[in-house]
C-alpha cells in the first residue's frame, strides 16, 4: 500500500499545479488494459474514494487487431464493475476502415479511438478523459520529434492537458516512470494484460524503445531523464513565446473577409523568433491541418518579408494556403487569388445607371449644366470624373483589363501602359482585377475609376456642359 500512497501523492501534486480537476469532476478514463491505465483507473479510484470526490468512468477500445482483444474488453468490464465504475465500450475493425481512411492502421486506431473517448465524454458531460500516458512515453515523444527536426511546440512532448472539442485531455502520469507503474500492479495484485505488439519493431514508437533509447543510454544512462527535463524547459518557455505572439497578432495583425494581412516594417522590427511564430499564428489560423507547415516554408515567408526586393511576389505553401507580398503588406490567404473575371459593358444617354455585377458595383452617368458643376464640383471624390458632355465620344464601353492597354494621362506627352500606373500606384496584383476601364466611342481609355483620367474631353472654359460619371458599390449605391 505504500508504494499505493506515494504515486497518489504524486498524481495529487502534478494533479493540484496542473489544474487536471475539481472536485465533483467527471473524467473519463480510458483504460487499454495494460500495466499503465489499469494503474490510471486504480489510482484515480483510490483518490476518487479517500481524497477527492470524483466520478469515474471507465472506457475501453476493441480495436479488432488482435485475438486477445475480445477477451481484455471483457477483463476491463469485470475491473470496472469491481470498482463500482460505469463502463463503456467500443469495437472497431481497424484493418479493414484503415484501407480507405489513408492514416494507416496507427493513425485509423488513434483517431477512432480519441473520437470514441470524446463522444463518451460528451455523453456524461464529463469535463475530461484521463490518458495513461507516462514519462518513457514522454521521453521517447520527444525523441522522435527531435529526430524528426520539430521546433519548440513539438519538443515540448505531450501536455499536461489540451483541450479537443470542448474536452480535456489529461495525463496525469507524465512525471511517472514505466517501471513504477508496473511495480504497483505486481505489488497490490492489480492484474493486466500485456500486449504482444509492443515488442513488434514494425511500429516507429517501438523502434525508439527497444533499440534508440538503449542505445544512447550506453552514453547516458540518465538520458530519459535528460528528455524529461528538455520538454518541461521547452515546454514552459514554449507557452511564454505563445502568449507573446498572440500579443504580436492582436498589435500588427488585420483580418477582413478571411485574409490576414501585416505591414512589413512592423514585422521587421519584431524578434526573429516572433516572426516565425507569428507566421505559424495566422496559418494555423486559416487551416486546421498545419501538418504542411514544415520550417522551410515558414522561412520563406519570413526572408521573403524581409527582403528589399522583390517587392511583389506569391508563394503557395500548400493546402490551399497562399502568402503573397504587396510592396508593404503581406497577404495571407487560405483560397489561391481569384481568377481573372472578363466583362465588356455599353453605356450611352439617356442611360443613367449600369450594375456591373462581376464587381459589385454601380456606374452613374449624369449631365450637368457647366454652373451647377462648378458648385458642386469640389465634393466629388476619387471615384468620379467628369468631362465636356459636348466632346466625350458615346457609346461607352467599360471593360476589364486587357494585356497592352494604355491611356493618354493629362500632363503627359504620349501614352503610359496601365500596367505601369498600376505599379507605380502600389496597387496590389490582386485588386487590378476589380478596377475597370472606361473607354469612349472611339476605343480611348478615357477613365480608370480611382487611378487616373485622360486628356480627352477635358472641361474647359468653353464647356457649356459636363458630363459626370461616378462609381460606387451596389450596397452604398442603394443606402443612397
Amino acid at each position: 500500500m505504500e508504494q499505493m500512497n506515494e504515486l497518489v501523492e504524486s498524481v495529487l501534486e502534478s494533479a493540484a499545479e496542473h489544474r487536471l480537476w475539481a472536485p465533483h469532476d467527471t473524467i473519463v478514463v480510458a483504460v487499454s488494459g495494460g500495466s499503465d491505465s489499469v494503474a490510471l483507473l486504480r489510482i484515480l479510484h483510490e483518490i476518487s474514494v479517500n481524497r477527492i470526490p470524483l466520478k469515474l468512468v471507465c472506457a475501453h477500445v476493441n480495436h479488432g487487431f488482435r485475438a486477445e482483444s475480445v477477451e481484455e474488453a471483457e477483463f476491463v468490464r469485470q475491473m470496472a464493475g469491481e470498482l463500482g465504475v460505469p463502463f463503456e465500450l467500443a469495437e472497431f475493425d481497424i484493418p479493414s476502415l484503415a484501407k480507405g481512411s489513408g492514416l494507416g492502421p496507427e493513425g485509423t486506431a488513434r483517431e477512432k479511438r480519441y473520437q470514441f473517448l470524446i463522444e463518451t465524454a460528451h455523453r456524461y458531460g464529463a469535463r475530461s478523459v484521463a490518458l495513461a500516458h507516462h514519462a518513457d512515453d514522454q521521453a521517447e515523444t520527444v525523441l522522435m520529434r527531435l529526430l524528426r527536426g520539430s521546433g519548440p511546440s513539438g519538443l515540448a512532448g505531450m501536455r499536461w492537458k489540451r483541450t479537443e472539442k470542448k474536452v480535456e485531455l489529461i495525463r496525469p502520469f507524465l512525471r511517472i516512470n514505466k517501471t513504477a507503474l508496473v511495480g504497483l500492479c505486481r505489488d497490490e495484485g492489480f492484474p493486466y494484460a500485456e500486449d504482444a505488439s509492443n515488442l513488434l519493431t514494425k511500429y516507429k514508437r517501438n523502434v525508439i524503445r527497444l533499440e534508440v533509447l538503449p542505445s544512447l543510454e550506453k552514453y547516458n544512462p540518465k538520458v530519459k531523464q535528460s528528455l524529461l527535463q528538455l520538454s518541461e524547459i521547452v515546454g514552459a518557455e514554449d507557452e511564454f513565446m505563445e502568449a507573446n505572439a498572440a500579443r504580436c497578432f492582436d498589435e500588427l495583425v488585420l483580418m477582413k473577409h478571411g485574409k490576414y494581412t501585416f505591414k512589413r516594417a512592423l514585422f521587421a522590427a519584431i524578434p526573429s523568433a516572433l516572426q516565425r511564430r507569428l507566421i505559424k499564428l495566422i496559418l494555423n489560423y486559416l487551416s486546421a491541418d498545419s501538418s504542411t507547415l514544415d520550417f522551410s516554408k515558414i522561412e520563406a515567408v519570413r526572408r521573403g518579408t524581409l527582403q528589399e526586393h522583390p517587392t511583389v511576389w506569391s508563394l503557395d505553401l500548400g493546402g490551399g494556403l497562399i502568402c503573397a507580398r504587396q510592396y508593404d503588406t503581406i497577404l495571407f490567404s487560405s483560397k489561391p487569388p481569384q481568377r481573372k473575371v472578363s466583362y465588356t459593358y455599353r453605356m450611352s444617354l439617356p442611360d443613367s445607371r449600369l450594375l456591373l455585377t462581376e464587381l459589385g458595383k454601380v456606374m452613374t452617368m449624369t449631365v450637368l449644366e457647366k454652373e451647377t458643376f462648378l458648385v458642386q464640383g469640389e465634393d466629388y471624390g476619387k471615384m468620379s470624373a467628369w468631362f465636356d458632355s459636348d466632346e466625350l465620344v458615346l457609346p461607352l464601353t467599360i471593360r476589364s483589363r486587357l494585356p497592352g492597354d494604355t491611356i493618354r494621362v493629362m500632363g503627359l506627352n504620349g501614352s503610359k501602359k496601365v500596367k505601369d500606373i498600376y505599379i507605380d500606384d502600389k496597387i496590389p496584383s490582386s485588386e487590378r482585377s476589380e478596377i475597370p476601364l472606361v473607354c469612349d466611342g472611339l476605343g480611348n481609355i478615357v477613365w480608370i475609376p480611382g487611378v487616373r483620367r485622360s486628356m480627352h474631353a477635358a472641361v474647359g472654359r468653353h464647356t457649356a456642359s459636363v458630363l459626370l460619371l461616378s462609381l460606387e458599390d451596389m450596397e452604398q449605391h442603394e443606402e443612397a
